[in-house]
């Protein structure tokens, strides 16, 4: 994958290193890393998955991940952090693809901001990941430069390690009759209702520079997603795709006005 090497960590040292690389992806300070390396520690030799990746031996990624439930069946991706643009985020995620099945384990599920749209595009296109759960201000507010500030909303994503091919989410051509319940206005979101079976939510263009640049445009952004892809997996509502990389489409199980 792009010269990145991934192998299991099992030295103290190799954790601090990658509690200072998290640091530096998250805009922290080293001391106030997204995790310490202690706890990567307690994690690895508690038999769960702490792994780096290299090229030409500089740690350019780092995947913590602990067994979850149902107990022998999962496997929780806490936190992951790369170098951007390398293929590093992949050949992590099919390193640990491997070590789960090693241990006979069906499915992977980690959690995502769904106002990121290179996330969703990894997590969904690339991956084949299903998302199914919204999880409202999921770790409170988080003041880093990635998120600067903004409630911590996530989608939990499951990757279902024994399907043949898990097929990638990108939807080509909507259906006929889908309807946008969020519609990108001139970067702004705008809610409209529909009684339609297939509904868009658009995403903003990129909402870490919007985060920065307009706090308040962020923070609609944030509310107006909680208030439509939110209610609609509560309802039992499928993602069944993403839209030229900007636009999730989602699936009633049936209409509702």
């Amino acid at each position: 994958m792009n010269g990145a090497t991934v192998r299991e960590l099992h030295l103290m040292e190799d954790f601090e290193a990658v509690s200072l690389l998290y640091a530096d992806i998250w805009g922290s300070e080293p001391g106030d890393s997204p995790i310490s390396g202690e706890i990567m520690r307690a994690l690895s030799h508690a038999g769960n998955y702490v792994a780096g990746a290299y090229e030409g031996g500089r740690l350019v990624g780092a995947s913590v991940a602990f067994l979850g439930a149902p107990i022998g069946t999962s496997l929780h991706s806490h936190i992951t952090g790369a170098v951007m643009g390398r293929g590093v985020g992949l050949a992590l995620k099919m390193h640990q693809q491997q070590w789960a099945l090693a241990r006979r384990l069906t499915r992977i599920t980690w959690t995502y901001d769904p106002l990121i749209r290179r996330n969703a595009y990894f997590n969904l296109v690339k991956l084949g990941a299903r998302p199914e759960e919204y999880l409202t201000s999921f770790y409170g507010a988080m003041d880093d430069a990635i998120n600067g500030g903004d409630e911590s909303d996530r989608v939990l994503a499951a990757w279902y390690l024994t399907e043949p091919t898990p097929s990638p989410l990108e939807v080509t051509e909507l259906p006929t009759g889908a309807a946008h319940r969020v519609l990108n206005r001139e970067g702004r979101p705008e809610i409209a209702k529909t009684d339609a079976e297939t509904v868009l939510i658009d995403l903003p263009d990129d909402i870490e520079a919007l985060r920065r640049t307009d706090p308040g445009a962020a923070r609609a952004w944030r509310l107006a997603v909680r208030e439509t892809l939110g209610d609609l997996l509560t309802e039992g509502a499928r993602v069944v795709g993403l839209h030229e990389r900007r636009r999730y489409v989602i699936q009633r199980t049936t209409a509702h006005p």
